[in-house]
Formats: structure tokens, sequence, C-alpha cells
């Protein structure tokens, strides 16, 4: 079944590429019969539904792109047609009148074309080998970008250059005055002419930035400065940045000096608002500069398939953190082995690794908690007022195709609707971002999930909060955007970004922490107490909902494990097809939890033990397995992870004297292996000297 809004897009694609087709066709029936009001009616509709085109729908355009007719070629054609139509209009001299008009227009192309050459040269030349942030790179020589128009939008230039020209033979057409063409071309031609000088400018020293071995050389130099320590390294799409930017506040509460490595150009716009410096390093050829530098560790919350090409570096240690615990398959990938160090929260994750007998040693897991979990408070009793608040959040369907991935398809509606019909329930629907990118069933059915929410509202009323609390919204949320959002020029490229976001204010950090409790404790006050909420966006984060709720409903994921910190009540939805005595066994993040059917039917008994507190006969058992799950509270998670790092970079430093002493011929301390082996060397050779000597 088609999602919500994809028909009706379809259909004005088609509808927009049909009308292009009827007016090219009528624009050259007005030229040859000749109907001057059609053809100048079609010329003009002709150029303006492509300039809207350009704005509205430019995949569309890109489609025609690909069968070869693109921009210059439509313009192009446009432009033939109008001197057709000219030609068949009585009163206008082709010699003496048209002629001029030809060679003009031919010189208004051949300037278009040279300000695209030129456009290609200042990209190319405004490209660095890196893209920093939060990093002072003026010694590059850093310049505002070009107008877009010139430098990247050929085809909205040609579009608009082309106006005038319309214009102008338009009016030859009506008055039979080629004057008014002679005026349109002069236009177009100047505009063109002087756009291209114009971004010339910008290859000339004043305005061209550092070449490629310069600005290399600057990238060691300031990494010699800088002397980085620990790191995080990230590569993926950009669906997939929560998955670094969830541990930002831990890497920059880290003994050191941290650093971030990206592999995406993209990718940088996509961390959230952080001191810690920037480095994305595109090419490998480059990236192995980190060898040459002082980064002991690299932190990897993700696989991909670019990892690899860091793990090259015998230099650095390299830390498995990964994105999330869950009892799911993917958080024991036999990649993890790569790493010198797998961490992992607690005992649970240790097991799991153990039991999936995927080649990671028991000695290389290491516990250090999940030091993001500090802002969730933990379960305070029953609910204090009239309504239990559910937080619904389930994961995505994930690449396997299992059905037990994601309760969405298959008991996500019947959930939702057991809710809804306790008027005493505040629902709070949080799906994952990912929910329907694989599977066209899950995003239908999150479409008809949000819509009984919606359609539940409607049966709802009640008092609301006063327009003073949406003020305090919108000014909570102009601060916390100041502060996370930097404003750029529509024409700005990656290298004025670069510019821009240079070193960060002292304080920032502590600044954006505070404006976003602010603005999540205007964002609850802002809606009644008695409303569901769909919530989609990034903000609130998963972690406000969890203080809202007084119960979770989720699956087996990380969203579980992270939960278990607050001791509150939650339910898994059992949607694999196994028992629930299996399900219990081979998923143990589940052990503390109701398990709700398909059917949902259990959701009555679980809103009963979250409303009367000596019903809730898992409260015992929700904090033995947060310990096992996330491992001990004492010393907390933030200094067992900093021990951790600290532990890694001192390995990395005994690497380090190890080499240098064998490439110095100076013998290193022997390892136990070799005390060992030498060992029994010897008594081998004392027994052989105690033996008689053979005759």
């Amino acid at each position: 079944m088609p999602s919500a809004g994809i028909v009706p897009r379809r259909a004005v694609q088609l509808a927009a590429l049909f009308a292009m087709m009827v007016a090219f066709t009528a624009q050259l029936l007005g030229a040859l019969l000749p109907v001057i009001p059609l053809f100048i009616a079609a010329s003009v509709v002709n150029l303006g539904l492509d300039l809207v085109l350009q704005h509205k729908q430019p995949g569309l355009l890109a489609v025609l792109g690909r069968i070869r007719f693109d921009v210059t070629v439509r313009q192009l054609l446009r432009d033939m047609l109008i001197l057709v139509g000219l030609l068949h209009i009585d009163g206008i001299n082709p010699l003496e009148e048209q002629a001029p008009l030809t060679i003009t227009l031919l010189l208004f192309y051949g300037t278009h074309f040279v300000c695209q050459a030129v456009a290609v040269l200042v990209r190319r030349t405004r490209s660095l080998p890196f893209v920093t942030r939060n990093i002072d790179a003026s010694a590059l020589r850093l310049t505002d970008a070009p107008p877009r128009i010139l430098s990247r939008q050929t085809g909205r230039r040609l579009l608009r250059f082309s106006v005038p020209t319309t214009t102008g033979m338009m009016l030859t057409a009506i008055t039979t005055d080629a004057y008014w063409g002679g005026i349109g071309l002069a236009v177009s031609l100047a505009l063109s002419a002087g756009g291209t000088l114009y971004l010339g400018t910008w290859l000339l020293p004043k305005k061209r930035v550092a070449g490629e071995k310069q600005a290399l050389e600057w990238l060691d130099n300031w990494l010699a400065e800088y002397q980085p320590t620990v790191g995080m390294y990230f590569s993926g799409g950009s669906s997939s940045a929560y998955q670094a930017n969830m541990w930002l506040s831990t890497l920059a509460d880290l003994d050191g000096n941290p650093i971030i490595v990206l592999r995406e150009r993209f990718m940088v716009q996509k961390i959230e608002a952080t001191d810690v410096p920037i480095v994305c390093i595109p090419k490998v050829a480059n990236l192995m500069r980190l060898e040459h530098s002082t980064l002991k560790v690299l932190l990897h919350p993700a696989n991909s398939g670019k990892t690899s090409q860091i793990l090259r570096i015998p230099s650095i240690k390299h830390a498995f953190t990964n994105h999330g615990e869950s009892d799911k398959l993917s958080s024991c990938n036999p990649y993890a082995k790569a790493y010198d160090e797998v961490w992992v929260a607690g005992p649970a994750a240790r097991d799991r690794y153990q039991l999936a007998d995927i080649g990671v040693e028991d000695k290389d897991v290491i516990e250090v908690g999940r030091p993001q979990l500090a802002p969730i408070q933990p379960y305070a009793g029953a609910p204090a007022g009239r309504l239990t608040t559910v937080l619904y959040a389930p994961t995505w369907e994930g690449w396997d195709g299992n059905p037990g991935n994601t309760s969405v398809i298959l008991a996500g509606e019947n959930i939702v609707r057991e809710l809804l019909a306790d008027e005493n329930v505040r629902l709070l629907y949080k799906p994952h971002p990912m929910t329907g990118s694989v599977d066209p069933r899950a995003g239908a059915a999150n479409t008809r999930i949000q819509a009984m929410i919606t359609e539940a509202n409607t049966r709802r009323s009640g008092a609301r909060p006063g327009p003073e609390a949406a003020a305090e919204l919108a000014r909570r949320t102009e601060e916390l955007n100041a502060l996370t959002t930097s404003a750029f020029r529509k024409s700005a490229d990656e290298l004025e970004r670069m510019r821009l976001q240079g070193t960060p204010e002292e304080g920032r950090a502590a600044a954006v922490a505070a404006a976003v409790t602010a603005w999540e404790e205007a964002y609850w006050n802002s809606f009644p107490e008695w409303e569901h909420r769909i919530i989609t966006t990034a903000r609130p984060g998963i972690f406000s909902c969890f203080n809202q709720a007084d119960v979770l409903i989720s699956d087996v994921s990380s969203v579980v494990s992270d939960y278990l910190t607050s001791e509150k009540p939650y339910a898994v939805a059992n949607t694999s097809g196994m028992s629930e005595d299996d399900f219990r066994v081979n998923f143990p993040t589940v052990r503390a939890a109701t398990i709700l059917t398909p059917e949902a039917a259990e959701v009555a008994g679980l809103l009963d033990a979250v409303r009367n507190p000596e019903e809730d006969t898992l409260a015992a058992e929700r904090a033995e397995l947060k310990e096992h799950l996330l491992g001990p509270s004492d010393p907390p998670s933030s200094v067992r992870f900093n021990q951790a790092a600290l532990a890694l970079c001192t390995k990395a430093d005994e690497r380090r004297i190890r080499m240098e002493n064998r490439l110095s011929g100076i013998p290193g301390q022997r390892s136990q292996e070799d005390e060992d082996a030498s060992g029994t060397t010897e008594n081998q050779d004392n027994g052989a000297s105690d033996a008689p000597a053979a005759v």
C-alpha cells in the first residue's frame, strides 16, 4: 500500500511533465502557423514552468537530464523556436534584423558555457582534502563562497539570465521591432558575461584558498600543536548521525585532548553542538597521516565499510562502544573482533559475546556502563495524578526481515488501540526514525498508528496552557537554535562554514546543556497533560520522554536497557513467534518485563501494576537486571569509562615504546610469552645435559 502523499506527488510530477510537453508543442505550432498570441503565451509559460520546477520539482528535472533533455537543451530549444517564430512573422527582416539577434544569442550561450567552465575551476580550488569544525583554520585563507547561482546552480542561472531575452523577443513578436529583442539579448549577455568575470575573481590570489599540499601541512602542524589523545571515529549515512551524537558529551568529559574523526563531508554539519574539534578526512591516503600524530585511542560507535581503513593504523588502539545495547544479534557482530577492545555496559553484554561465540575474547571485553544515562530520573512510585503516561517507543524493522525486530507491523495498532481505550492513559508515541525505511508495511502501520492517535485527541478536551506557554517555548526554541544552529548564507559552501565554525566560545557546551533542559521543560509545559503526543522529531530526546513516562512499551532494543536505569515498569512486545519462556531465555533484557503478545491483551494488567505498586511483582527483578545490564552504580559509569580510556591509552604508549626500541636496536622488555618460551628451552637444555651421551 503506498504511503500517504506518494500518489498525489507523482500525479503532480506527471502533470508538470505533461504541461511542459504541451507548452513545447504549443510553442512549435504558434511559431510555424504562425499564431502570435499562442506563440507568445506558450513561450512565456514554457520558460516560467521550467523556472518553477527548478525550485519545486528538481527531482523531476533530474530525470529529464538523464534522458538528455537537460536544462541547457530545453532552453536552447525554446530559443530556437522563438527564432523560428520570428522568421514567420511579417514585418521582421531576417537578414537585417534577425541575424544580429541570432549572433547575439550565440554569444550569450558562449558566455554561459565559459561561466560553467569557470565554475568548475572555482569549485575545485575551493575543495580542501579535509573539512574542520571547532578549529581555527584561518591560516588556510578561507574566504566567503561565490554566489551559488554562479558557481553551483547552472540551470537556474541559465533560465534566469534568459528571462530578459525571452521578454525582449516577445515584445519584438508583438511590435515587429527587433529593437526590443536586441535590448533583451544585450541585458542577458551583460548578465552572463559580468557574472563570469565576477566568478573568475575567486581564481585570483586574493580569494584563492590554500592548495592541497599546503593544507595537509597545516593539518599536520595543527595535530602536532593540539596533540589529540582520544577520539571518536564515525562514518555513515545522513540518518545515522544519532549514533555518534549520543557519545558527544561522554567524549568531551574524557581526560586528555579529544577529537572527532569523520569520513563524509556532509556529516560535519550532522554532528550536534559540541566543543570537541572535528576533522573530516574523506581520502584514505590522507587519513593515514593520523599515524604520525599523538592520537592513541579511537572509539567506534558503529561499524561501517570505512572502519577497516582506520584500523590499518597500528599506533592507534581501537575500542568498539556501539550506539546502544540490546539482545539482538546486531549487538554481537563478528566485526567486533577487529577492534582491540569491546566496551560494553555490564555483565549481560559480556555474557552475550561469549554465548555468541564470534571470536571476541573475554579479556578484550571491558565493562564501562552507559555514561549517557545520567539524565534519566529514577522511579518515584505510582502516577501522582489521574493520568498514567505511557511511552510507546518501538524500534525499526531492521535489515534481516525478522518479525521480532519491531512490534509496529504485527502488534503496534493493537497496543495503541488498547492504550487509547483507557481514558486515564496519556500516550507518548515515539517511533524509531528509520521506521518504514526497509519494510513498507512498517511505514504503513506507523502512519495508521499516528492517525489513530490524532483521532483519539479529537475525542478529548480539557484545560489548555495559556498563550504564555507557547511564547515561552518559542523563546526557548530561539535561544536553543541560536546556540546549536549556525546561520549560513544560502551561498555558503563548506569552506565558508569552516571559517564561521572556528574555535567555539568558552563555556558554550554548558550553555547548550542548560538551554536543552530549559527547552524540554517549556516543551512539555506547552501541551495539556491529557493530550496524546506523537513525537517524530529529534527533540525532545528519548531520555526526556523517559522522564515523562510512568511505563515504557518497546521492543527488544537498547531503549529497554537504557530505560531500566530508572527502574520503572516496562513491557516488551513479543512478535518473534517464540513462547514467552523461550522469549525470556533468548533475550535477558525482557526478564523483568511484562510480555505483550501481538494481540496486546496484557496491556490492562500492565496498567494496573503501574497504578498499584503492591501489584508490581517485578520491581526487585528490575533492580537486579539493571545492574546485570548496566553494571554497578559505584563507581559511576563516567568514571569507569574514563578509566578504560586511560588504560587503553597506556597500552598504546607501551606499544609505541616497544616499536621505538625495536627500530633503534635496543632490546625491549621481554613479554611473558618470551619468558615462558625461554624457560622451556632452558629446561630442555638442562635435561639434555644430564642425560647420558649417545653411544
